[in-house]
């Protein structure tokens, strides 16, 4: 998993509530087990039109916001099923933060452990963020995970909360896998012993 430590880049302002896992990304892309290609396919239902043209009104296909990094929304962000391929297609697409004033929980922890930060920030800040995210390319948005803040383009700074266990696998780009690859010594020192002390138990290969 990439770490994330600060990002600076273009955030796209997206002013709704109860934006649903069934949204981000719909139910028949579901059959792939890959987190690669979803990208694509993210906000599907608002971002194309019957025929399969872009829709031009949505804000991920229009410029600067096709290359955006983040996308600042309203309550409830990621609610609905419990899907891991939401933060996959957000992910693949190149989003690496989401702010909103509250998450679903389970899209909330799907995300942190998919090295997409979820910014939890009151309705007013995040409406005020929309404002500066709306001034396009030039408004640069930055996050500094080690400080906790997120710089506005005019410099000033808004503090957030973050689990500390959460924030030190982010920052040091740790998923579950690679949490348990931390231990990997201890884990083939266990195993040698295990296998000396029951020698008796049959040898399985996978």
């Amino acid at each position: 998993m990439t770490p994330f430590t600060t990002l600076t880049g273009i955030a796209a302002p997206y002013p709704r509530a109860n934006i649903d896992t069934d949204l981000i990304i719909p139910a028949r892309f579901l059959k792939t087990i890959k987190r690669t290609g979803l990208g694509k396919f993210l906000f599907d239902p608002v971002r194309y039109r019957p025929d399969g043209s872009e829709e031009p009104d949505f804000v991920l296909n229009r410029e600067p916001y096709r290359r955006a990094e983040m996308i600042i929304a309203h309550e409830n962000f990621g609610c609905g099923s419990s899907r891991e391929h939401a933060p996959w297609a957000l992910a693949d697409f190149g989003i690496r933060c989401v702010i909103a004033p509250s998450f679903a929980d389970i899209f909330f922890n799907n995300s942190m452990k998919n090295g997409i930060l979820p910014i939890r920030l009151p309705r007013e800040i995040c409406d005020a963020l929309m404002g500066d995210a709306a001034m396009g390319g030039n408004a640069r948005i930055s996050v500094d995970l080690a400080r906790q803040v997120v710089i506005r383009p005019n410099g000033e700074e808004i503090h957030f909360e973050v689990d500390p266990l959460r924030k030190r696998l982010l920052l040091e780009g740790l998923d579950d896998i690679g949490q348990t690859l931390q231990h990997e010594a201890s884990i083939g020192t266990y195993e040698t012993k295990q296998k000396a002390a029951q020698a008796w138990l049959p040898s399985i290969s996978i």
